[in-house]
């Protein structure tokens, strides 16, 4: 892994999944000769399986349900896999074309702030800074400085978004 963990987790929140398609390349063929021994499954149903589990991870993740990345991610996944297949999940359910459509439209619109806006939205929001770590990341003064900036980024969002 290049990036650090955080930043993965925060590049997942707003809808980046190049994280998610790298592993998939790298993973899938060691994750179908697992899935071919323990569940007699083919090398295209296990590479579905990777692919819904893939998404139901980063579902978890944009969602608020993992805030912290797993210690090891592979075991992890084979771990929600293994759970999708106990529980007989139904494979490919797409995100309704409403929802995948607004969280491209938020991810572009993120990209568009400023770096130091996406820094202030990301050291709040994802990685749960307070006001004071934030100010002190940041090189703010002080804390109400870091509130008003934050507060100042959200407001640019939220305009981009209308």
């Amino acid at each position: 892994m290049s990036a650090p963990l955080a930043e993965t987790l925060t590049q997942l929140r707003v809808g980046n999944q190049k994280f998610l398609i790298d592993f998939y390349q790298r993973s899938r063929h060691l994750f179908a000769r697992w899935a071919q021994r323990q569940y007699q499954l083919d090398a295209p149903q296990a590479h579905g399986l990777l692919q819904d589990t893939l998404l139901d991870f980063y579902d978890q993740v944009a969602d608020g349900r993992i805030t912290k990345m797993p210690d090891d991610l592979r075991a992890f996944l084979y771990g929600m896999a293994q759970q999708r297949l106990e529980a007989n999940v139904p494979a490919h359910v797409p995100l309704p074309a409403a929802e995948a459509g607004r969280r491209q439209r938020l991810l572009a619109q993120f990209n568009q702030l400023g770096p130091d806006c996406q820094r202030v939205l990301t050291f709040f929001y994802f990685r749960g800074y307070h006001f004071e770590k934030m100010g002190g990341k940041m090189g703010f003064p002080n804390a109400t400085v870091a509130r008003l900036q934050k507060s100042s980024c959200l407001r640019k969002l939220y305009e981009l978004l209308r």
